[in-house]
């Protein structure tokens, strides 16, 4: 079952990171070069710190990722 997409969905908030549910941009080489491509982005639908609240608008995956880890950094815990 396909959601629609977020309410909340702006098409001039975008960010380009691979969905993890279908990762459609596996074979588009302008992705694969790490630049900003006109067909493979997602939704940035919020962003709390460096975690980032995004749905593809191909098939409407939500998912949060946290930049920070993704970078490779260590957030310190309370």
């Amino acid at each position: 079952m396909r959601l629609p997409i977020d309410p909340q969905a702006d098409i001039a908030r975008r960010a380009w990171v691979a969905c993890p549910a279908c990762d459609d941009a596996r074979h588009c080489a302008t992705c694969a070069d790490r630049r900003t491509c006109g067909e493979h982005w997602r939704y940035l639908i919020a962003n709390t710190g460096p975690v980032l609240h995004l749905q593809c608008p191909g098939c409407t995956h939500t998912w949060s990722l946290d930049t920070f880890a993704h970078r490779g950094g260590t957030a310190s815990r309370a």
